[in-house]
Order: C-alpha cells, then structure tokens, then sequence
C-alpha cells in the first residue's frame, strides 16, 4: 500500500536543554517538581521553544461504526454511536464537560458512522463509509477507504494548525473500536488476543469470549502482516483509528504535542509508532486505561501516563483531564523565578 510520508521535523534536542537548564536554576530544589519538570522539557522539545506555551488546546474526537458489532462484542448497539455524536456536538458528553474545564475546544468528526448527519449538525463531515466491513468475514476496510481516512485526520491537525492549536487530544467514538484495537494490538505486538482485550462498554464473561474469539477468527481471516502496520489497520482496525493515525502524524508534522487518550487512541499512537518511530517523542500518554491493552502500546512505544485514574470511556476524556497538567508545567517553567531572577545566592 503506497502512503506519501509526511515530513516530521526531528525533536529539538537545543530547545530541550535550554528548558532542562532553566529548570535545574529554578527556585527549587532540582527535580522537585518530578514529571512537571520532565514534561516541560518534552513539550519544549517539540516546539523547539525552551519556554514552551500550550495555552489554545483542542480535542480531535473521530467517530465510526464497526461491523464486528455483528458478533455480539458489545454491550451496546450499534445504533449509540450517532447516539453519542449528537451528544458531542449538544455539549452534553462527558469530553464536553472536561473540555470546557480545561478551555479546550471540542472538534468532533463523523468519518465512518453508519447514519446520515444533516449538514447543518455542526460537525465535520468526512465520511469514508458508513462504517466498516465485519472483519471476521474479510477485510474491514479496503486499501484506499484506509488511506483516504489517514488523510483526513492529517488535514484536520493541519486545520487546527493554521488555527493557532499548540496542544492536541486524540478522542473517538465507535461501537465495537475496543474490539478493533485490541486486534491491531495482538496484530503488531504478537501478543495472544486475551492478553489484550478487555471488556469495553462492560460486556460480561460471555461477550469478553465473543471478542476473544472475533479478533482471533479475523487474524485467522485476514492473515494481517504484523510488519506492515497499514495492512494490520486496513484489515482489522477501523475507519476512526485510521483517522487518529492521520491526526498524530499531521499534528507531529507541525510541531504539535499529542496526548493520547485510552485504548483506541493508544492503537491508534501504535500503527503511526510503527511507522514512524520518531513520532515517539511528540506523544504524551494522557492516563493508564483500565483496558488492559493499553498498557502493551504503551510500553511498546516507550510512554508513561500522566494519569490513573480507572477510567475506561474514551472520547478523549482522560487525555483531556491530563491538558492541566502539562499547561501547568509549561507555566511552572515560563512564570517561575531563577535564582539569579529572584537575588538568591546558591552558595556560600
């Protein structure tokens, strides 16, 4: 499958020890501040600005509809998902009332959902499909519907780009993604199906087996090349994780931090991961899902959470519960006095 690479810019090494400089001379003990200190060296990294600023803040919610709902793996219909878009886009979720907290902006993004939004719903209209393919029969998308879905994620970071956006959040809506990205997880780590898969909207012992057993039966189908993490996505991942994949890789492209949210979004962190390792350090775990898959992407890529906090929605939420954190770092490191600023002698 061709993909045209986007031009990631390398982590600014200079601007990062600048911060780490600035930090160490701070009225404080050095490394005091723990994670604080390490995310604003990160962010500066990244921005290639020793004093980092992450003051407009925006969260990228891609939603669609699966196919494998069919096999009975959630405990919700199909049908929540537009369900839950005009919740969204009503300000009503759980992402909205957190956003509004953290003086985030809200974009939410129909990309693949199975219903037909009227155009004047205040929402981004980029459907691929409606929906995917069950994947336990075949593929859940074709090649192109893969593509053209990455695309429209990298657009929309450029968008939030050119719109001043210093601070993005990865967020999604899908019945049955848990299911998708605990098969895109297997898929690229080898790890068993049960090992991964957790239990989503909360399904009992008996859809836990169902999902066990659809994601094995589609591996089985499809034969998904664990090497080519496109062809793992195409085969059994989903049209808004697709789109996630696009938001990292567009928002990387632009110097713009990432903070990955659950599950879906960590799938997500792991095929743009894959390919292209260097997105690594423009990421930042938001919290430690209690999906249990979560935790193999993470350690695969090389992140910590900032949080844990036993959730397991998505939607963005717990990335979006981590934004004052790192705001608040970034602040420590710009608003804070030096010794030198402050007139304190360090020594005798």
């Amino acid at each position: 499958m061709q993909f045209e690479a986007p031009t990631i810019p390398p982590f600014d090494h200079h601007a990062a020890n600048d911060a780490r400089n600035r930090q160490n001379a701070l009225t404080k003990p050095a490394g005091s501040l723990g994670r604080l200190e390490e995310i604003s060296i990160q962010i500066a990294g990244i921005q290639g600005n020793p004093r980092p600023v992450v003051d407009k803040k925006s969260v990228i919610i891609m939603a669609a509809d699966h196919g494998v709902c069919a096999e009975g793996v959630s405990a919700y219909p199909a049908e929540v998902t537009p369900m839950m878009v005009k919740g969204f886009l009503q300000g009503k979720a759980a992402i909205n009332a957190i956003s509004r907290y953290a003086e985030a902006s809200v974009r939410v993004v129909d990309i693949g959902v199975n219903y037909h939004f009227p155009d004047d719903h205040g929402l981004d209209h980029c459907k691929v499909a409606y929906g995917t393919a069950n994947m336990t029969e075949g593929p859940a998308m074709t090649p192109e519907q893969c593509l053209k879905a990455i695309r429209i994620g990298m657009q929309i970071a450029e968008e939030e780009a050119r719109d001043g956006v210093r601070l993005i959040a990865t967020g999604e809506m899908g019945i049955g993604n848990t299911t998708a990205s605990s098969a895109i997880i297997s898929c690229i780590t080898g790890l068993p199906a049960a090992s991964v898969t957790g239990r989503g909207t909360g399904v009992d012992n008996d859809g836990l087996n169902r999902k066990v057993a659809a994601i094995n039966k589609a591996i089985t189908v499809n034969q998904p090349d664990p090497c080519d993490p496109l062809d793992v996505l195409t085969k059994v991942g989903g049209l808004e994780i697709a789109g996630l994949v696009g938001v990292i890789l567009g928002a990387a492209r632009n110097r713009i931090p990432v903070v990955v949210d659950g599950l879906i979004s960590s799938a997500a962190a792991l095929v743009a991961y894959e390919l292209y390792p260097e997105v690594r350090l423009f990421l930042l775990a938001g919290h430690q899902s209690v999906e249990i898959g979560q935790q193999a992407v993470l350690e695969r890529i090389g992140i910590k959470p900032i949080l844990d906090l036993n959730l397991r929605l998505g939607e963005g939420t717990g990335a979006a519960l981590a934004f004052n954190i790192i705001d608040a770092a970034c602040r420590v490191l710009n608003e804070m006095a030096t010794f030198t600023e402050a007139g304190i002698a360090t020594s005798a």
